[in-house]
């Protein structure tokens, strides 16, 4: 089931009324309808591997009941590893094994040798990434004494297949979304309301900017010979807001959605394009794994404490992995260690933390130099989304070269103009909404109620004329 079908618009008022309405007198009642909801939100993907999902939280569930009653750290130790390796094991299996039987395969095909390696064909579990994750983090929390167990199956399930972040997050900590599971919940119709806000404003990202965007860039990179340089900078400028609008509009309805409930969830993307450098751009981007990297990743690994050495090789490891997580290719792999090398610069001048707070604060425009910065990062950006979104490494070099070709200098092949236009309204809203926790929060400091819905029928009246309705996937289902 998709946030941008009807069968979710039916499916949503239905758990909305049932929630508030029948089960609200008692919270086990409330958490077992969620349960009861996300399992049937999964199982309208493919029931199939309902049966991991459960499985994993199953797991992980006793795993760390087990861990808090073990008798020695040697016991603790194992029903840790227990928990890591079948997690990973699973995700590995099914995200990555054809990946490595294949980079293998080519590796020794080099000396001579032509190996007949067996590859399985099975559909990849909608995020799986994302769950196995969301145990992991559990997990993790308890051997390190961080938190105690759940005791309550209904409340950790509820917490690893919660619907709206089940599939393309954000990746929760225990820590955050456990307690409020755990909490008397009553309708707070402010926080209803921001909620309809947010999912409305993640609609318009993703129907009608990413959708959009998709068309042409679909066609750009499945034909790169066929056009021209400055098609080619298009292509990328393209996707590089098809990418941001798909999966921050799916964060927005994921949040919207669980804001309808009484939950907050992480804030999973902060105005990420407005960043003054690379440093920045991954404070604000895809927040919940970044920190989610930095908490269990490189800080365990030591951070930055080390030596020049220590920190180039925890840098790397850092965004090698982030690459490999979004997907078993070398272009995901190359496009995390070319965000490395971005990074490196400003963390070995101690300039990684040079802007914490969002750009122009309190201004109506950037400096000169603000502006400039953020144009940089911005093009650095859209470079690394090449090999992102490249079906492999030499398609990725090719549509490079193109770029520098003489063509640059030519009128583009293709020119939606009218997408355009909409890019540009879009980038002046978020830019004007960039101090809220997303752009359209800020029709509510409006001061007349009627100009205030005034611009709701806009955005709805754009959703309606510009909007592609074709039930389009979002990008991280595949992640």
């Amino acid at each position: 089931m998709l946030f941008n079908t009807l069968s979710f618009g039916i499916f949503l008022p239905i758990v909305f009324v049932l929630y508030w309405f029948v089960a609200n007198r008692s919270l086990k009642i409330q958490n077992i309808l969620l349960l009861a909801a996300s399992y049937f939100f999964y199982a309208c993907w493919d029931y199939r591997f309902l049966f991991l999902l459960i499985f994993s939280t199953l797991l992980d569930y006793s795993t760390g009941i087990l861990m808090s009653e073990a008798k020695s750290k040697g016991s603790k130790r194992f029903w840790f590893w227990l928990s890591v390796s079948v997690n990973l094991g699973f995700l590995g299996v099914f995200k990555y094994y054809n990946f490595f039987a294949n980079s293998f395969a080519d590796m020794i095909s080099h000396f001579g040798m032509r190996p007949d390696i067996a590859t399985i064909k099975v559909i990849l579990p909608v995020g799986i990434s994302f769950y196995t994750f969301h145990g992991l983090s559990y997990v993790i929390d308890i051997y390190k004494n961080r938190i105690k167990p759940e005791r309550n199956f209904v409340d950790y399930s509820v917490f690893v297949s919660f619907f709206p972040l089940l599939v393309a997050g954000p990746i929760e900590r225990a820590t955050h979304l456990l307690p409020q599971i755990k909490k008397e919940r009553t309708f707070d119709y402010s926080k209803a309301v921001e909620g309809l806000r947010q999912i409305l404003w993640g609609l318009f990202k993703k129907i009608v900017i990413a959708d959009n965007c998709a068309e042409y860039v679909t066609t750009i990179f499945s034909n790169p010979g066929d056009y021209s340089g400055s098609t080619h900078v298009l292509g990328a400028l393209l996707f590089t807001f098809q990418i941001y609008c798909d999966f921050s509009g799916y964060s927005d309805i994921a949040l919207g959605t669980a804001r309808l409930l009484g939950i907050d969830l992480l804030r999973n993307f902060a105005f990420p394009y407005f960043s003054r450098d690379i440093a920045e751009f991954w404070r604000r981007w895809h927040i919940s794994l970044s920190t989610w990297f930095r908490d269990y990743l490189y800080i365990p690994l030591g951070g930055s404490k080390g030596g020049t050495w220590m920190k180039v090789r925890n840098t790397f490891i850092i965004f090698l992995v982030s690459g490999f997580w979004h997907g078993a290719n070398w272009t995901f792999i190359i496009w995390g260690g070319l965000n490395a090398v971005y990074f490196l610069p400003l963390l070995l001048t101690n300039r990684n933390r040079a802007n914490l707070e969002i750009v122009a604060k309190g201004k109506s425009l950037p400096t000169i130099r603000e502006f400039f910065n953020i144009l940089v990062t911005f093009m650095l950006t859209v470079l690394a989304w090449i090999f992102f979104r490249s079906d492999t490494v030499g398609h990725a070099l090719s549509y490079i070269a193109k770029i520098f070709s003489r063509s640059l200098l030519t009128v583009p092949q293709v020119l939606p103009v009218k997408l355009l236009i909409l890019i540009i309204v879009f980038v002046i809203v978020e830019w004007i909404g960039r101090e809220e926790e997303f752009a359209i929060a800020v029709i509510k400091k409006v001061r007349f109620s009627s100009v205030r819905l005034g611009l709701y029928y806009l955005i709805i009246i754009g959703l309606l004329l510009f909007g592609k309705f074709n039930s389009n996937q979002f990008i991280y289902f595949q992640f």
